[in-house]
């Protein structure tokens, strides 16, 4: 996953709202949004390769999302997957403080990560690039991509401008019954306006692949944005809607689940 925008404890009726594009090579075998086999509290896609995932809740009211950070050197030889960051804190009983606790000393073994754990309190975000590093996140609206948390990179800026204005319109304050609802957020996700080069980030990888990578959306035959996702959490229940998307963003399918949640 490759763009998050999070609203933390700042509107009336959602105590954390998240929108997220994941980009991932098209051929890379992964299931759409649904429960996991064996861990039926567990819900989000799932990376059928190396096993994780990259946005998952838990009906107990847990969730956990990653990204890769980009520095234009190979990220090879890293014993263990990012992905199973994600699926090991949400099937888990661990305050997002003690789990990253535990990480700690492991993280040099992980790909590069930016990684946010909340477990119906804390949200917490855990780093291991240049160097390990943590912090609370603070209440009100962030943005977290391949860089660093919160870097203005234009696709963040453009992500957390429009969660910011779908929460101040008073629709966000009604349930939300279907994707509909939330189609402004799709929209927003699904923008393929490259950045001015002015704007650009460097990262590492050449002018050229930074334009590219530029928009909240990548288009590509290989390689490209694969899904959209929102999520809501409430009250008592978890909002979890994702677009999936094949090469060159052909739509490929829909899914859309209110589960409850034990927080």
């Amino acid at each position: 996953m490759c763009l998050i925008a999070i609203a933390w404890q700042s509107h009336p009726r959602y105590r954390l709202a998240l929108i997220a594009n994941r980009d991932e090579f098209h051929a890379r075998p992964t299931a759409p949004a649904g429960f996991a086999p064996g861990q039926p509290h567990v819900y989000g896609g799932r990376d059928l390769q190396a096993g994780g995932g990259w946005l998952m809740v838990s009906t107990q009211g847990r969730i956990a999302a990653v990204t890769n950070v980009r520095t234009g050197a190979p990220d090879d030889g890293r014993p263990r997957s990012r992905g199973a960051l994600v699926r090991g804190f949400v099937a888990g009983t661990q305050t997002a403080r003690d789990a990253i606790d535990t990480l700690g000393a492991d993280a040099p073994e992980y790909g590069r990560f930016n990684l946010l754990l909340w477990d119906g309190d804390a949200l917490q975000f855990a780093g291991n690039h240049p160097a390990f590093q943590r912090h609370t996140v603070a209440p009100g609206v962030h943005a977290m991509s391949n860089g660093e948390f919160d870097a203005p990179w234009p696709k963040s800026g453009h992500a957390t401008q429009a969660l910011r204005a779908w929460l101040e319109d008073s629709e966000s304050r009604e349930p939300v019954a279907d994707a509909d609802a939330i189609a402004p957020l799709f929209a927003a996700l699904a923008d393929t306006t490259p950045a001015p080069d002015a704007s650009l980030p460097n990262t590492g990888v050449g002018i050229e692949l930074e334009r590219w990578l530029s928009p909240p959306f990548v288009l590509g035959k290989r390689y490209g944005t694969r899904c959209s996702s929102v999520v809501l959490v409430e009250g008592g229940a978890i909002t979890f809607a994702e677009r999936r998307y094949g090469p060159n963003g052909v739509f490929e399918g829909e899914t859309f689940a209110r589960l409850p949640s034990g927080r």
